[in-house]
């Protein structure tokens, strides 16, 4: 069975694709078959894995206006375990087509449903809570939320809670939802009273790893490696093998919960 994720917040500058991309290799070391879909027209993630994105004739945009299927929009990476449906800026111009499409917020989970050939699918989205993102919370089964420790980023959480009250009544009643926290620096006072105001409101919604500020993953990210590759060794790749472990966990709960026995 294959879980779908999605990474978003519709603050910028959390660590989504960070998140999406140190995720998906940290689940293709542990044996996952890992697809990575880029949502966001800045292309980042794309970018992240060594892509030229003005370069590509295949895009993530062809698969929601509906000219290309899953396999055709796949295109493969230099990591084992892990592909890519790529974004560009025609990802821009595409976005007003689909809402004139009676169901818009739906193409995406169309488009995977049917799908087979991988363990897990991340989504990484946009920095806002239109129809990108729409169509991701509509055909995720978990949500994770980067979120650092900072006060408008905090802020920020209320609205993306909004949004997914909204999906589940409309599209998805199964989404569920954690939140991570990003890019804390322990040795900031303020980060580490904001942290725990946020564990204590959310409680069992928040994933029990916390992702520390760490110069590696900016390196890592200029070099078009996944964190895990550049610096297996690094406090950042030990966490977000941790989060792995997690969110697998979490996964096969989520099995279990809505899988019913004969």
């Amino acid at each position: 069975m294959t879980h779908i994720i999605a990474i978003a917040n519709a603050k910028g500058g959390v660590a989504k694709t960070t998140t999406a991309l140190s995720l998906g290799a940290s689940l293709a070391e542990m044996g996952k078959r890992v697809l990575l879909i880029d949502l966001d027209p800045h292309a980042s993630l794309t970018l992240s894995l060594g892509f030229k994105p003005a370069s590509l004739e295949r895009t993530v945009a062809g698969l929601l206006l509906g000219n290309d299927d899953l396999n055709r929009a796949v295109i493969p990476t230099n990591f084992p375990d892990v592909e890519l449906v790529p974004s560009n800026y025609e990802l821009n111009l595409a976005e007003p087509h689909l809402l004139v499409r009676a169901d818009y917020m739906m193409l995406l989970h169309k488009k995977l449903k049917n799908n087979q050939s991988y363990d897990t699918i991340i989504l990484d989205c946009p920095p806002t809570s239109g129809t990108l993102t729409k169509n991701a919370l509509s055909t995720a089964d978990l949500l994770i939320i980067p979120t650092q420790p900072e006060y408008f980023s905090a802020h920020a959480l209320r609205n993306m809670l909004n949004l997914i009250l909204a999906i589940r009544q409309r599209n998805n009643p199964k989404l569920r939802y954690r939140i991570l926290l990003t890019m804390l620096d322990k040795r900031n006072r303020i980060h580490r009273s904001l942290a725990e105001q946020i564990r204590t409101a959310f409680n069992e919604a928040i994933f029990n790893v916390e992702i520390e500020i760490d110069t590696k993953l900016r390196e890592s990210a200029i070099m078009g490696q996944p964190i895990n590759q550049y610096a297996p060794e690094s406090r950042a790749a030990k966490q977000y093998h941790e989060l792995a472990e997690e969110t697998g966990h979490y996964s096969n709960e989520l099995n279990r919960r809505y899988t019913t026995t004969p």
